[in-house]
């Protein structure tokens, strides 16, 4: 099981260089797999469209917090570490051009060493995707256009350039480098909650993140992803999953139990404390609570 970590949004403090390398530092150091960045491009005050992780259908962070750009701050986290991997989570694709995202993507990969992995999203908030100037009916259509528009400018490529011809997304003799650093390209999960996430994730996609997920829920989404998998020729058990739990109530037990529903990863939230010493303290407990190692 590997374990991957979410800073603390909702203290404000992801935006605060020598906060951020700090709290990056001390999780590598300790073994986590990777540190996991949200993406708003935007905040709609008074958004009507609901979020559906919450009864409230309100999402738990604040209009105004304080959310950088994920991309920019996973390639300043690049320079401050060494072998954390850098990773979205999740990334609202359809507001990404992804002839410009490929080659962003592709550049701190590079200069990172091959440590980016993106897990990508639809969106929910009808009006921020209004706001980057996508219809809402669109953005799954959209997403699955980026990915194999970024899976394509990340492979192999002649003197003649790469084309593309789809719904939103038009080029020819297209010539996009550097290349990512890891052979196969960046790995691209997908995250989400519902049955067409869980079918692009077999379809499209490297891994599943499906957020909110238990039980009996989960296990039909994992049966819709691997259907779609095999009907595309793929193989269902070369796709990764990663799911989610908090940094002060998991336990070994719980460990156990997600890797019994097969999780490879567990994507983990600290408490919302502005003090960087308070949450080093409850990364390192849970470092020794299960028994976490450095990586090699």
């Amino acid at each position: 099981m590997q374990f991957a970590i979410i800073p603390p949004v909702r203290s404000d403090v992801t935006a605060d260089p020598e906060w951020m390398t700090g709290f990056a530092r001390h999780a590598e150091a300790l073994g986590f797999e990777s540190i996991v960045l949200v993406e708003h491009a935007v905040v709609i005050s008074g958004y009507e469209h609901k979020y559906p992780y919450s009864e409230s259908g309100r999402m738990p962070l604040p209009d105004q917090c304080i959310v950088p750009d994920p991309l920019d701050l996973l390639a300043y986290l690049a320079a401050v570490t060494t072998t954390l991997k850098l990773a979205t989570g999740v990334l609202i694709l359809p507001e990404h051009h992804p002839v410009v995202l490929a080659k962003r993507l592709a550049t701190i990969d590079r200069l990172s060493a091959g440590r980016v992995r993106l897990c990508v999203g639809v969106g929910w908030m009808k009006e921020e995707l209004e706001a980057c100037g996508i219809a809402f009916s669109t953005r799954g259509r959209r997403t699955d256009e980026c990915i194999d528009v970024l899976r394509l400018l990340w492979g192999p490529e002649d003197e003649d350039g790469l084309s593309f011809s789809g719904e939103f997304f038009e080029f020819d003799h297209a010539h996009s480098n550097p290349k990512p650093a890891q052979e196969h390209g960046i790995a691209i999960h997908i995250g989400g909650h519902t049955k067409a996430a869980a079918r692009r994730a077999g379809l499209r996609g490297d891994g599943f993140q499906p957020l909110g997920l238990r039980g009996e829920e989960l296990t039909k989404m994992l049966k819709v992803m691997n259907e779609a998998a095999e009907e595309s020729g793929r193989d269902p058990s070369a796709l990764e999953l990663s799911l989610g739990g908090a940094l002060s109530t998991t336990t070994e037990e719980s460990v156990a139990e997600a890797a019994q529903a097969g999780a490879h990863r567990l994507v983990v939230s600290p408490s919302q404390s502005t003090e960087l010493a308070a949450v080093c303290d409850e990364m390192s407990a849970f470092a020794e609570r299960i028994h976490l190692q450095p990586m090699s």
